[in-house]
């Protein structure tokens, strides 16, 4: 019995999981050379070189996409990502839900527009990725009731979001170009086991933030909905 259940679950597991330098894999060996080559840096969809970061459609979801460094970055562990002159890479995958819309074949709401970075200990990938992608609907009306309760900074939610114990904070900004959310985290409180999201309001932005514990992995992904069923 115990048999049967290990390989039912190593079957739910994402077929990129056997593989965790999958990504940068992708962005090394393909993007990169092919932009070299020919100026077309397919699988990604953009690099950019100057501002350090590529954008990948992810094979999940009809417009999921993802926004990583050029360079090697694992993730939240990384000391990269709080180095002094480090890339805000939250500013371009802000921007890729551009790229969302244009899969979608509409214009994706601000209210319906979500990033979601997951911790050390919840990812499959070590190379650094945010998820761009529709809000889930079921959180998206949560959020909306507890909106009024949210202010610029770090709170307690009033209520759990997928099971866990979210804290936010609110910023009134039309993008994220000059706010960084990992810098709104205390670095002396381990940020690897912290995971990030951000979903848009009509006036800005709620920045969400969990911290592995237990059971909880840590994987703010979970408020994302991957098919934008509704968005």
């Amino acid at each position: 019995m115990i048999r049967r259940l290990l390989a039912l679950l190593l079957l739910s597991l994402p077929a990129h999981a056997a593989n965790p330098d999958a990504l940068w894999n992708i962005i090394h060996d393909k993007c990169l050379p092919n932009l070299q080559a020919s100026g077309d840096p397919k699988p990604c969809l953009k690099v950019d070189l100057a501002a350090g970061y590529v954008w990948l459609k992810d094979l999940n979801g009809p417009a999921q996409i993802l926004t990583m460094p050029t360079a090697k970055v694992t993730g939240m562990e990384d000391p990269a990502i709080t180095a002094p002159d480090a890339p805000n890479w939250f500013a371009p995958a802000w921007h890729a839900a551009t790229e969302v819309s244009a899969r979608l074949g509409h214009p994706l709401a601000r209210e319906n527009i979500s990033l979601a970075i997951n911790s050390v200990s919840g990812r499959t990938q070590n190379q650094f990725h945010i998820h761009t992608d529709c809000v889930d609907q079921t959180l998206r009306a949560a959020l909306r009731e507890m909106e009024p309760s949210i202010g610029p900074a770090w709170a307690p939610l009033p209520r759990s979001l997928a099971g866990h114990p979210y804290r936010a904070l609110r910023v009134t900004a039309e993008n994220l170009d000059a706010i960084n959310p990992i810098r709104l985290l205390d670095p002396a409180d381990d940020i690897a086991h912290h995971t990030l999201a951000v979903i848009g309001t009509a006036t800005g932005m709620i920045i969400l933030d969990d911290r592995a514990s237990g059971f909880d992995r840590a994987s703010s992904e979970e408020l994302q909905d991957h098919t934008c069923h509704g968005s």
